[in-house]
């Protein structure tokens, strides 16, 4: 019973350090640069600059359905499924919109641009400049599932319908961590504002 015990808690110390040792990692990972213009009770108001990202269309509005075949596909482009075999260092979040057919984004590095990046082997992906745009933000933690998307999404509608903020229905989901960790998740839905 006591050795049970021991190497139960050695288990669990070193589970909770290789989830802190990741999580200390992905904070080194380049971001969607923004700056926070208003931080409201429950949401933010952002200024997000203008970059650049990898894209596929994906023929189903379910964030379930979606996010696996999505993150295949763009995943294998970074890492190397492309004309140069090469690559592409992993960036955060990964933004997908809520639609009836959904497209899923990775932002590219700063280092590259249109012109340097290698070109796909999928010919369905695509390489989109968002521009400079300002929008409202809402945190949620856990794993990310289309009845979570679906409740932050009303509750954050109606937060902004309370401070009477005019936003347009470019509605999007961001998820900030990699599958293998599974403590300190952060997951936000946003939208674009008028």
């Amino acid at each position: 019973m006591k050795t049970t015990a021991i190497i139960s808690g050695i288990l669990f110390f070193l589970f909770l350090g290789s989830q802190i040792f990741f999580y200390m990692s992905s904070n080194n990972i380049e971001e969607y640069s923004y700056s926070v213009i208003k931080d409201y009770e429950g949401f933010e108001i952002r200024k997000y600059e203008s970059s650049l990202f990898t894209s596929i269309k994906l023929k189903t509005g379910s964030y379930s359905a979606a996010s696996g075949k999505g993150f295949s596909i763009l995943g294998g482009y970074i890492f190397g499924n492309n004309k140069k075999n090469e690559s592409i260092s992993m960036t955060s979040p990964v933004a997908m919109t809520l639609e009836k057919e959904s497209t899923m984004m990775f932002l590219v590095p700063k280092e590259y641009n249109k012109e340097s990046l290698p070109i796909p082997e999928n010919k369905d992906i695509q390489f989109i400049q968002v521009p400079e745009k300002m929008i409202a933000a809402i945190t949620f933690g856990g794993w990310a599932n289309d009845k979570k998307i679906q409740n932050n999404k009303i509750r954050l509608k109606n937060l902004l319908d309370k401070k009477g903020i005019k936003y347009t229905n470019n509605f999007s989901v961001l998820g900030y961590n990699p599958p293998y960790e599974i403590l300190f998740r952060r997951n936000e839905v946003i939208v674009e504002l008028e």
